[in-house]
């Protein structure tokens, strides 16, 4: 049925506008009402796009919520095939394909029940206050939004221990390798002073707008908050996690080990790559992948002359000081001057950039130690918040210069901050399509523009081309070990240790890249997969269209979708091929 509606995204048929308003407008009333519930169920992700209508609540992470959210969606999807898509335009197939699509992945996962694993060593009711990151606090309803929010921790604490104790009772437990690490983080919000805790930090430089009497309000309401409620349900997390739940984690890693574990990372697999591609297809890819790059690393190793195995040059560049800065401050700076340069070079590679602007961040200091070297949060959608590359400072003597302008390529511009910018600007798209996407696209873009590095200027050292290479090797690496681990039975150290043969990571990224996919089964195979594909769409291209090929026009087109399906981008782009094979042969004749 999905196969059959994709395929007619690329046929057009006349309809005429009599025939097509009622099916038209019942979908667009669907979309609609859709997107508004789950802004209803999901607060913190109305907040993330900047939406302020429920800035003083969480999510309801109870179970009876869940499954009625698994209810609602399955009413959501009986009602959209209610509605005939032959009667729809050309986008609106689209839309009600990917819609569908959408609406069948919620539901077939739930299945699995990965929400008896509501915490990991990365986040979670653990770090709730870093959602500050991304709420607008600029009037004093903005404070008291949050204050209830703050109100409110120990009843999202309860509910976190509720489904964690329902998993320890089912099977459904966290790896231990990865709970060991969460007592620490908990550590955190057991503070004797209300002013030391995470959840007060905001109060702490209230704008100068407001009145004494306002910040006194303010801050003395946050203390009592923080005393009579947050730290009590912490401490009774801390307890329930110590005594019952950590000692009864999982000493297993893989997914596998689950209850219909395989089943579980067979799906995960399809979801993130959004192929049929099976986990032992990727492992292999993964394989000659790690192979193909060691070759052109070797290339870099020859050219620089070094006298030694490609085991010591891996410990070269992990130990020699050169390659290291001694503090925060200068790492940050380094950065910045990157993103500086590469952003006047764009225009020779996109005839459309977006108008929304980033930032660069510090990680915060109370995840550092437990995350990776970067990441990226998006604008918010209305424009009132930038998007932000947030770089991790901790211990900038395991930072590596060589790998600071591929990380940038990736993580702002030309990579995520391009691509969700303007996915969130293009018009008369659905805001389901707006504000969300595909994984193997979303990654697969970040991975290929570190290609598009070389065309920018940067990688003129060779330890820095050294280090562009590291970064696709590392993502090669990702479909070995993801899949090696939930699949194949690999134990941690295994995944480390091939992990470090093949990457010049230090040890400490790569541990914590190592947990990060114990952690998020499959997620990790998307970025390679789908780079692949842009690849293979650009080569294509490239060949088709010989001095033809404009590669403004080509990311332009490839972006102006927003994020799709592998196999969905496939057909855009080859359309877009016939078409421009289309005009030049009537520009000739």
């Amino acid at each position: 049925m999905l196969r059959a509606q994709i395929c007619a995204i690329a046929v057009f048929v006349f309809v005429s506008h009599s025939v097509a308003a009622e099916p038209v407008d019942d979908f667009h009333s669907l979309l609609d009402e859709n997107w508004e519930w789950q802004l209803d169920e999901s607060p913190e992700f109305a907040s993330a796009l900047g939406d302020r209508r429920h800035n003083d609540q969480w999510d309801d992470l109870s179970l009876d919520a869940i499954d009625r959210r698994h209810t609602k969606r399955q009413e959501f999807l009986q009602r959209l095939r209610r509605i005939d898509a032959s009667l729809l335009s050309v986008e609106d197939q689209l839309n009600y394909a990917l819609f569908q699509r959408e609406l069948q992945n919620d539901i077939d996962a739930h299945v699995f029940r990965y929400y008896l694993m509501p915490i990991d060593h990365q986040g979670g009711v653990q770090s709730l206050e870093s959602i500050t990151n991304l709420l607008p606090l600029n009037t004093v309803n903005d404070y008291e939004d949050w204050l209830a929010r703050m109100s409110a921790v120990d009843k999202v604490v309860e509910q976190t221990m509720t489904l964690q104790e329902v998993g320890r009772k089912t099977g459904y437990m966290s790896p231990k390798i990865l709970m060991q690490r969460v007592p620490q983080q908990l550590d955190s919000q057991l503070v004797e002073n209300a002013e030391q805790s995470p959840f007060f930090s905001v109060f702490e430089n209230l704008p100068e707008k407001f009145s004494d009497q306002d910040k006194k309000r303010l801050r003395d309401s946050a203390r009592t908050i923080i005393d009579e409620k947050i730290v009590p349900a912490y401490r009774e997390l801390k307890d329930y996690f110590e005594d019952t739940y950590l000692p009864a984690s999982r000493d297993s890693i893989g997914a596998s080990s689950l209850p219909n574990g395989e089943a579980f990372y067979e799906f995960r697999s399809r979801y993130y790559t959004t192929t049929p591609m099976t986990p032992d297809e990727i492992h292999r890819l993964g394989l000659n992948e790690v192979q193909r790059i060691r070759e052109d690393m070797q290339l870099v190793i020859d050219e620089l002359e070094f006298d030694g195995s490609f085991a010591e040059f891996l410990q070269f560049l992990r130990t020699d000081p050169q390659f290291y800065f001694t503090d925060g401050q200068a790492l940050f700076d380094a950065y910045l001057a990157i993103c500086k340069r590469i952003d006047p070079e764009l225009v020779n590679l996109f005839g459309k950039l977006p108008r929304i602007p980033y930032g660069l961040r510090e990680i915060p200091a109370s995840i550092a130690p437990d995350t990776t070297t970067a990441y990226y949060n998006a604008p918010a959608a209305d424009g009132s918040r930038a998007g932000y590359y947030y770089v991790n400072l901790y211990r900038p003597e395991v930072r590596p210069k060589y790998e600071m302008e591929v990380l940038s390529v990736h993580e702002a511009m030309p990579g995520h901050h391009l691509q969700i910018a303007l996915q969130m600007e293009l018009p008369n798209m659905p805001d389901f399509r707006r504000f969300s996407g595909f994984t193997a696209f979303v990654e697969g873009w970040g991975l290929y523009s570190e290609s598009l590095g070389y065309d920018l200027g940067l990688y003129k050292d060779p330890y820095s081309k050294f280090g562009a290479l590291t970064y696709e090797m590392w993502r090669a690496v990702r479909l070995v070990v993801d899949t090696g681990i939930h699949y194949k039975g690999w134990t941690r150290q295994q995944a480390i240790d091939f992990f470090k043969d093949n990457a010049a990571k230090t040890e400490l990224d790569i541990v914590n890249e190592i947990d990060r996919y114990i952690a998020w089964p499959g997620q990790a195979l998307a970025y390679k997969i789908g780079q692949l594909k842009i690849l293979e769409l650009r080569k294509k291209a490239e060949q088709a269209l010989s001095d033809d090929f404009d590669i403004r026009a080509f990311h332009d087109t490839l972006l102006g979708g927003g994020a799709l399906p592998l196999e969905v981008l496939e057909t855009r782009m080859n359309n877009w091929i016939a078409d421009e094979l289309r005009q030049a042969r009537e520009q000739s004749e």
